[in-house]
């Protein structure tokens, strides 16, 4: 299985909002947003037991069929990790996007560029050869044909003397390879993948503040491999013979008489008007519009971040925003009056800028630079409140988001 290499659905999705309900607790901030909510986390997004990373051998190398992986050890540089697998360091370096001086996390996750001698018992792996997945079907078709046919006395042969056991092989699935991409968090990779994010953590020995970096490979975790349960066989019910089974009901006329009917006299008929003036018919009441969709105010009350264009729109998981480039160093203008919510930065550093409104209504500005403003300040409708940054990077990333469903910020602007 090749890397993948994923550029970011969003910039930074939201990400320093979590500092609103978060700023207290011992757990590592997430940002994307979902910690303003209070409670709705990755942690519950894999319903199946996930499967420990598998154990590397005593260089440690993790072999898979598409590709290999190192686990560093406490101490170890990047250097020493190519030594010790024999690789060029300045080659595993740069695939790598780090310097091969750089101290390195334990267990942190190395990827290798090329294969190095497969895992065997000289190395200290159970077996020699990548880790493969488990035959769940040749697994259980076994089992059924060791089953007896039928019940009775059974005979059995003499065991042969004991032959010592093969070292049993390494199984698994091989886990996707994701590639970091700029402005991604731990947390924005996790959701991708529906992954709690303590598991990508503990696979790839992350830090506790959950740092990635640009460039780095990282092993999405994969669920376990569950043996299969064989289906009880199907009860089948008796069909009862003609004439029996449960007795026919006796019909309720059969066993009381109908009650007497009581006919009303006919109401007389009203006498005719006389000589009158007819009056006009009046006007049928308003009933209720049962059925039909309410229409709603037009939603277009916000001001543009800044004037320029649209370089990337708005697409629902892909792209929760609009990027607008306009000339560097551009004043990035508030929407709408509101209170600033949070400011953050994103895995590179570049802030971000998250403004509550009123309706439950926030809007994001992300890749600015130069923020104006302070995290409890109330700011006016167009008030500047940070600049656009220089060279290609001179674009804000715009979002609105009404709670923590993200929306068409075109829908909402003059």
């Amino acid at each position: 299985m090749t890397a993948i290499s994923r550029r970011p659905t969003r910039l930074t999705l939201l990400a320093g909002a979590a500092c609103v309900s978060l700023a207290g607790c011992a757990e590592p901030l997430d940002f994307d947003l979902r910690g303003l909510g209070g409670g709705f986390t990755t942690a519950n997004a894999v319903q199946a037991p996930l499967a420990d990373r598998p154990q590397p051998d005593d260089r440690g190398v993790i072999s898979y069929p598409n590709y290999q992986v190192a686990v560093a050890r406490r101490g170890d540089t990047l250097r020493d990790v190519a030594t010790r697998v024999g690789l060029d360091a300045a080659q595993l370096a740069s695939f790598n996007g780090i310097d091969a001086d750089v101290a390195l996390r334990r267990d942190e996750i190395i990827a290798l560029p090329a294969r190095v001698a497969e895992p065997s018992p000289a190395t200290g792996a159970r077996a020699t050869g990548p880790i493969q997945p488990v035959d769940i079907n040749a697994v259980a078709g076994g089992a059924i044909d060791r089953v007896p046919a039928t019940p009775g006395v059974q005979t059995a042969a003499l065991e042969p003397a004991p032959t010592p056991a093969a070292p049993r092989r390494q199984t698994g699935n091989e886990p996707i390879r994701h590639k970091v991409e700029r402005g991604e968090t731990a947390f924005t990779i996790a959701r991708l993948y529906g992954v709690p994010a303590a598991s990508l953590a503990e696979w790839n020995g992350l830090g506790a503040d959950f740092a990635i970096r640009a460039g780095q490979f990282l092993l999405i975790p994969v669920a376990q491999q569950q043996p299969p349960r064989r289906a009880p066989a199907p009860t089948v019910e008796a069909t009862p013979a003609p004439g029996q089974g449960s007795a026919t009901p006796t019909p309720p006329s059969a066993t009381k008489p109908l009650p007497a009917e009581k006919v009303a006299p006919a109401a007389e008929a009203a006498p005719a008007p006389t000589q009158q003036a007819a009056k006009p018919a009046e006007p049928p009441k308003p009933v209720a519009d049962v059925g039909k969709t309410t229409q709603t105010a037009k939603a277009g009350k916000l001001l543009r971040p800044v004037s320029g264009t649209i370089i990337r729109d708005y697409a629902k998981g892909k792209n929760e925003g609009i990027n607008i480039k306009a000339a560097p160093g551009t004043a990035v203008k508030a929407a709408d009056a509101g209170t600033v919510a949070a400011i953050t930065k994103s895995g590179d550093g570049i802030p971000i800028v998250v403004v509550r409104h009123a309706g439950n209504l926030l809007t994001v500005y992300a890749n600015v630079t130069d923020v104006s403003v302070k995290k409890g300040d109330s700011v006016s409708r167009g008030q500047s409140i940070a600049k656009l940054r220089s060279g290609d990077d001179s674009f804000v990333h715009f979002e609105v988001r009404e709670g923590f469903d993200s929306v068409d910020p075109n829908t909402f602007l003059n």
